[in-house]
C-alpha cells in the first residue's frame, strides 16, 4: 500500500503551560509551533506529496497549511474526523498537574486500554477510530495514486502514538512508552502483508529517499529482510 507521514501539530501555548487543550477551539500554533511547523514543512518539501490530511482543529490545519505552502506541488489538504484529538470529556482544559492526581491518571499510565475519559472518550475506540481513519485513506490513496504515493497525515500526539503502536503490533497498554513530539514526523508503508514503520518522532535528516520511484525503492514483497536488508534506494541512486 502508500506511504504515510504522521505529523503532529506545532507546539501551542496550551502545551507550552501544561493544559489538556483537548478538542477546545481556537487553540492555534504559538511562535514557536509556527516556527517548528515551517521546519517541518521545508522537510516535506522534497517528497512528493499525494495529499495532505488533518484533523479539523486549527493547530492541525495550521501545521498541514504551512506543510502545503512550503511544497513545490502545492498537495490539497482536506480534514478527517477521525484524526481528531481524543474526546477527553471533563479532563479537557485542565492543567496537567492537576489532573496527575486523578486517580484515573494511574489507569491512563499503566494501562490505558481500560481508561474512559469521564464524560469522552476511551483510549480503545480513540484508537479504533485512529487507526481505521489512516489505514481507509491509505487504501484510498493508493488506490488514485500508485503503491508508491506518499501522504501526509496531521494530527495529535495520542493519536500518532495509538497509531504507530498499532503498526508495531504493541498492545495499547505499551503506547505510552512512544515519544511523540510537536512537529515531529513518523512513518508508516502499510503492505498487504503487514505495516512497516520506518521512522518514529524524527525533527531533523533528509527525508529524500522517499521521493526515489517506487521501482527504485526496496519494497517489502518477501516478508522483512534478514539482517535487515540495504535500506532505500535514494534519488540520486538512479541509474
Amino acid at each position: 500500500m502508500a506511504t504515510v507521514i504522521l505529523v503532529r501539530h506545532g507546539r501551542t501555548s496550551a502545551n507550552a503551560s501544561g493544559t489538556l487543550a483537548g478538542r477546545t477551539p481556537g487553540v492555534r500554533l504559538d511562535d514557536v509551533g509556527a516556527e517548528q511547523a515551517a521546519r517541518t514543512a521545508t522537510r516535506l518539501a522534497v517528497v512528493p506529496l499525494a495529499t495532505i490530511v488533518t484533523s479539523p482543529l486549527e493547530r492541525c490545519r495550521d501545521t498541514a497549511r504551512a506543510i502545503a505552502k512550503a511544497h513545490p506541488d502545492r498537495p490539497k489538504v482536506s480534514t478527517e474526523r477521525g484524526l481528531t484529538e481524543c474526546d477527553y470529556g471533563e479532563w479537557q482544559g485542565r492543567p496537567l498537574r492537576e489532573l496527575a492526581k486523578e486517580k484515573l491518571w494511574k489507569t491512563v499510565q499503566s494501562q490505558p486500554s481500560a481508561a474512559t475519559f469521564p464524560g469522552g472518550e476511551s483510549l480503545p475506540a480513540m484508537q479504533a477510530r485512529a487507526v481505521n481513519a489512516v489505514r481507509r485513506r491509505d487504501a484510498a490513496i493508493e488506490a488514485e495514486h500508485g503503491a508508491g504515493a506518499v501522504w501526509v497525515a496531521v494530527t495529535h500526539g495520542d493519536i500518532v502514538k495509538s497509531i504507530l503502536a498499532d503498526a508495531l503490533g504493541m498492545h495499547l497498554d505499551l503506547f505510552q512508552r512512544i515519544q511523540v513530539d510537536p512537529a515531529s514526523v513518523s512513518i508508516v508503508r502499510y503492505t498487504s502483508s503487514r505495516p512497516y514503520v520506518l521512522a518514529t518522532n524524527t525533527h531533523e535528516g533528509d527525508l529524500a529517499w522517499l521521493a526515489a520511484k517506487p521501482g527504485r525503492r526496496r519494497a517489502h514483497r518477501a516478508g522483512a529482510p534478514v539482517g535487515g536488508g540495504a535500506g532505500p534506494d535514494t534519488p540520486s541512486a538512479s541509474s
